[in-house]
């Protein structure tokens, strides 16, 4: 792992820290995360924590925090189910939506 930070958890996973000394509850997440990271959780997790600790920032600040979440809902329009699904039965099954 490429991450200091997330070695030391995952080795503190392993040891049984998390679950009374206990190495076998969490082998299958320490398997995965090891050998199997198909989302690329360890290869992404500085990025992915460098970026939570400004969302923790933003979030200090109501006005920024309030700005921000407008702002995300007013451009979220184009990632709706209802565009998705329109789309699925155009370019996939070629159907025509009824009404």
């Amino acid at each position: 792992m490429a991450s200091p930070e997330l070695s030391g958890v995952v080795d503190r996973i392993e040891n049984g820290a998390f679950s009374g000394g206990d190495k076998e509850t969490f082998a299958p997440l320490v398997g995965d995360l090891r050998n199997h990271d198909w989302f690329f959780v360890a290869a992404d997790f500085d990025a992915y924590s460098a970026c939570q600790r400004q969302i923790d920032e933003a979030w200090t600040d109501p006005d920024t925090w309030t700005r921000k979440a407008i702002l995300n809902t007013a451009a979220m329009g184009r990632f709706s189910s209802d565009r998705t699904i329109r789309g699925y039965a155009h370019d996939i099954w070629q159907v025509d939506p009824v009404f």
